[in-house]
């Protein structure tokens, strides 16, 4: 099946080439959705002949439909996701047949690390987003995802920023589209985070008011 990865990116050179380095031994197509980096994410995904497309994930999702793939992978450009959990990842979608597969990091084991609205948030989110799309997402929020994309045929995006990917779950269960999980490996050191968890929150709230 033609797969196709896509690696959103936000100021991310010190990560991006060495994640394109790896996914490249397992998918031939990438592209970096680059979302206004100010650094030299842009010039160096371009100097690994990769495609690079401006703004949201969105875009990247159109581009892939207009393409041919039958897959795609997403994955986050700052070295959390491990590009070698991909043929595992493939093997799991092609033995179940799911329609979506995301990958289930190990939160529970997180938690006495992180701070009390993360915790809240990461308890929150999977058991609203859960109800709403009728089907059981450990992870509601895991940026490593193995899409058919039929539904991306089928799903129509409003969003456009950090509440996309939750978007996108919530619409495809109500359509009936079944979503699976597997544990992946999650790495955790100098990356900075660029999301604003208030902003996140109130990104989610207003997509769960316009989901019910």
């Amino acid at each position: 099946m033609k797969v196709c990865l896509l690696l959103p990116a936000y100021n991310e050179s010190r990560t991006i080439g060495q994640i394109i380095q790896e996914a490249s031994e397992f998918i031939g197509e990438i592209v970096v959705i680059d979302d206004g980096s100010s650094d030299e994410t842009a010039g160096i995904a371009s100097a690994s002949g990769i495609v690079c497309l401006g703004n949201a994930l969105k875009k990247g999702f159109a581009y892939v439909v207009e393409h041919g793939y039958e897959l795609v992978f997403t994955m986050d450009s700052d070295g959390q996701h491990a590009p070698a959990d991909i043929p595992r990842f493939l093997e799991h979608f092609h033995s179940t047949h799911p329609d979506i597969l995301i990958g289930a990091r190990d939160t529970e084991n997180l938690q006495t690390s992180m701070p009390f609205h993360r915790r809240v948030n990461n308890r929150f989110v999977p058991y609203v987003g859960s109800r709403l799309c009728g089907q059981w997402v450990p992870d509601f929020q895991s940026g490593y995802r193995l899409i058919h994309t039929n539904v991306l045929r089928h799903v129509h995006l409003e969003t456009a920023r950090y509440e996309t990917e939750s978007e996108l779950v919530i619409k495809a269960g109500k359509l009936g589209f079944r979503i699976e999980s597997l544990p992946i490996q999650t790495h955790y050191g100098g990356e900075v985070s660029h999301i604003k968890l208030l902003r996140e929150m109130w990104l989610f709230t207003r997509l769960l008011i316009r989901s019910l």
